[in-house]
Order: structure tokens, then C-alpha cells, then sequence
């Protein structure tokens, strides 16, 4: 299970963005994948942390855009 921390730093760019703590705070995308059998990494757990303008530069790439819901409530 992740740990809250009040910085992360982004695994593309480096920067460091304020995610918890006094506002006002940072977004970003955080990944953590376990790897399975035959997959070339196997039983590896891998963990990466994208902030916003790199997550939007990454799936601006992207064939198949994402599937973007609304949320009416923020937490």
C-alpha cells in the first residue's frame, strides 16, 4: 500500500510537486503495477509519479484518448 507524502517529484520532468500538507497543493498521476508471469518483468512492482503537465503531454500522445467522466463531488 502507498504511503501519503507531502511532496513527490515527478518521474519525468523532476519537479517537485506539493501534494499534501497546508494548501495549496499540486496534482498529479501516481502508477504502481505489479508485473505478473511472463511479462519480461516478472514479479517486479514498478512505481511512478507523473505531474500534470507531464500526464497531459503523455496521453496527448495517445491513439485512443481517455475516457474522461465528470465528478460532481471533489474530495
Amino acid at each position: 500500500m502507498e504511503t501519503k507524502q507531502e511532496f513527490r517529484i515527478c518521474n519525468q520532468c523532476g519537479k517537485t510537486v506539493k501534494t499534501d500538507g497546508a494548501p495549496p497543493y499540486g496534482e498529479g498521476l501516481s502508477v504502481s503495477k505489479t508485473w505478473g508471469y511472463f511479462s519480461g518483468k516478472d514479479g517486479e512492482r514498478h512505481h511512478f509519479f507523473l505531474c500534470e503537465d507531464c500526464y497531459d503531454k503523455l496521453v496527448k500522445g495517445f491513439s485512443v484518448p481517455v475516457d474522461i467522466e465528470e465528478e460532481t463531488e471533489l474530495l
